[in-house]
């Protein structure tokens, strides 16, 4: 249990990272090409009902995000 939650808050941790990076790179243009294209892959044409969802599956996608980044670097 303890294993889990300490690998559930490292991924999350690692996913703040990775969005602030991500948000530097594309100089903080939210509603740029990159921002726009992101969200039209993530949801498509049904964006989340609430703000709460919303930061929900960003934080998930952040989150594997990070994995994959870890992965890439072993």
């Amino acid at each position: 249990m303890i294993g889990h939650a300490w690998g559930w808050l490292r991924d999350t941790i690692g996913a703040v990272y990775e969005l602030g990076r991500l948000a530097v790179l594309t100089k903080f243009r939210f509603r740029g090409p990159y921002w726009q294209w992101r969200i039209e892959t993530a949801f498509g044409r049904g964006y989340p009902s609430s703000r709460r969802e919303t930061l929900h599956r960003l934080l998930e996608y952040a989150r594997w995000m990070h994995r994959m980044r870890r992965m890439s670097r072993r």
